[in-house]
């Protein structure tokens, strides 16, 4: 597994709730959604290669 950095993130209650749904729904935890929902995008925008990104 390779090192995480953690930091603080502010979220509006309604996008927290949001998320949480969503996450619930993926059986994943908050981080771990938000996480893969970056890692997602990283990919899609072409800023992350597969083999790149850390999974």
């Amino acid at each position: 597994m390779t090192d995480k950095k953690s930091f603080a993130l502010r979220l509006n209650p309604r996008h927290f709730d949001a998320l949480q749904k969503w996450a619930d729904d993926e059986l994943r935890s908050v981080n771990a959604q938000i996480e893969y929902l970056l890692r997602e995008a990283l990919r899609q925008s072409g800023r992350l290669k597969r083999e790149d990104d850390g999974e």
